[in-house]
């Protein structure tokens, strides 16, 4: 079979160092450590682990911020996400004691510092980033939970909270939010990367809302639309702060009525797009949503995952990496084994290239780029299969190409097969259809009568290689002749 293409291009992170810098650098996570580091003996909590009421203006004041309502709420949310990362430790007021003269019902928990608040600065990047992971979960709950327009109307007679009235599911709240990061991870992977930039913000909603096949949207899907991006407009700002996203948020001036925006999935003029908000994942953001995913058991690919694996591994993970991915893969896999073990390396290349599986022509087209990234210090494990019939004709290609001498010539069987076995390999890998014509047009012209000898090939791909040359083929003499060997090949096979 032929290697199963992942459902996401692969990922090329920044290094662990690079990103763990970033975490500490995101604006919430610095005032979070701020206020862990500042909090003391005498500091009060709520039941619920919050900073209580009077100490919040001094908290503000420690972080810089105005000793107003603004300034309580960045404190309040700061010293939240302190106590959800582990950076403080919160002991219950039953298990504490009580401050001198405090009533049981007035009663207030303590913290200490956290074991995590440590690790900051005496862990590793990834326990860094561990602590961050934490902060992101800690957020993006935030970010899903209901808003509360009117909590007073919540709230029964005897206290409890008509959560039914709120019209929430947590689930469906969080799935939305995760395929809109979803949705952005792929947008910033698009074309290797060239799509890293901003997105408008009633594109990636209308991506979650608009359906695929419809062609005009209604003005129900619209008004959807709008919904969900004044939703997202006040998850990522929420998000932004963790460090997930660069975010520029709608212009309140196009606020017509409280809770309301003028029509935005209606388009505005391309230079007003920027109007309705842009966001962009971060390099954290790419390494927080991926990680999310991971933990979803979404197959969610990055550069390096491979490098410590088996030769087998790499032909088989690369199958379907665009390019510059699979060229990256292939240089940190053999950077590990450095240019003393090249010889050892490419014999392993060579050794898991072969195969007469569906997926083995796609193998040896990665081993032969892999084996041009080797050097020229792999010649001994190339020399040493020329006689190999599967892999005799790659290995004379790149002894061609160094340069080498007493380069014997491929028998006449040997370049048909290896014929086959390249457009074999290119038919899987969905490359672009120009440069498949002109392969296909370029080996039949190699040698005079092509096609009466071509379809004895002892290939397993013969009949569907010669099946697609009589396709892709622009000469229709030539094309009517692929379809005939085609033919011959599949009746010499009993198929």
């Amino acid at each position: 079979m032929s290697a199963e293409r992942p459902i996401l291009p692969p990922v090329r992170l920044h290094s662990e160092a690079e990103l763990a810098r970033d975490a500490l650098a995101a604006p919430l996570f610095v005032r979070a450590v701020k206020l862990a580091r500042w909090a003391g003996p005498d500091t009060r909590v709520g039941a619920g682990g919050e900073l209580a009421e009077a100490h919040l203006p001094a908290a503000a004041e420690h972080l810089g911020l105005p000793a107003d309502e603004e300034g309580a709420a960045y404190a309040s949310e700061a010293w939240r996400l302190a106590v959800d990362t582990g950076l403080l430790d919160v002991t219950d007021p039953e298990e504490g004691e009580l401050p001198d003269g405090a009533e049981e019902a007035e009663a207030e928990g303590t913290v200490t510092a956290g074991e995590n608040l440590a690790l900051l600065t005496s862990g590793s990047p990834q326990d860094v980033l561990g602590i961050w992971l934490d902060g992101l979960d800690a957020v993006h709950a935030d970010a899903t939970a209901p808003v509360l327009d009117d909590f007073a109307d919540l709230v029964g007679e005897d206290g409890s909270i008509d959560f039914d009235a709120l019209d929430w599911d947590p689930e469906a709240e969080a799935e939305f939010l995760d395929g809109v990061l979803g949705n952005l991870y792929l947008l910033t992977l698009a074309d290797n990367g060239a799509g890293d930039g901003p997105v408008p913000l009633p594109a990636l909603a209308a991506s979650m809302i608009v359906p695929d096949d419809m062609g005009e949207p209604t003005d129900d899907i619209l008004e959807q639309v709008s919904e969900a991006m004044m939703r997202l407009d006040d998850q990522f700002r929420l998000l932004e702060p963790i460090g997930i996203v660069a975010y520029q948020p709608v212009d309140e001036a196009l606020m017509v009525e409280e809770g309301e925006t003028a029509d935005a999935s209606a388009g505005a003029d391309e230079e007003d797009v920027t109007r309705y908000g842009m966001v962009k994942l971060t390099p954290l953001g790419l390494y927080g949503v991926r990680a999310r995913m991971l933990e979803a058991g979404v197959d969610a690919p990055a550069v390096g995952d491979l490098a410590d694996k088996g030769a087998d591994a790499l032909l088989a993970g690369i199958a379907h990496y665009p390019e510059p991915a699979a060229r990256a893969e292939i240089q940190l896999w053999l950077a590990g084994h450095g240019t003393q073990g090249a010889v050892a390396a490419a014999a392993e290349l060579l050794a898991a290239a072969r195969g007469t599986d569906e997926g083995a022509p796609l193998r040896r087209l990665h081993c032969q780029q892999a084996l041009a990234l080797a050097g020229e210090e792999a010649e001994p494990a190339v020399r040493a299969v020329l006689g190999d019939q599967e892999l005799g004709g790659l290995a004379r290609v790149w002894l061609a190409e160094h340069g080498a001498a007493d380069v014997p010539p491929p028998p006449e069987a040997m370049i048909f097969w290896l014929a086959i076995d390249t457009i074999a390999a290119q038919l899987d890998a969905d490359g672009e259809l120009d440069e498949l014509q002109g392969l296909v047009e370029g080996l039949s012209a190699q040698h005079s009568g092509f096609f009466d000898e071509v379809w004895r090939v002892d290939h397993p791909a013969t009949a569907d290689v010669l099946e697609a040359m009589g396709r892709l083929h622009s000469d229709k003499k030539a094309a009517k002749d692929a379809r005939k060997a085609a033919f011959k090949a599949r009746s010499r096979a009993g198929g």
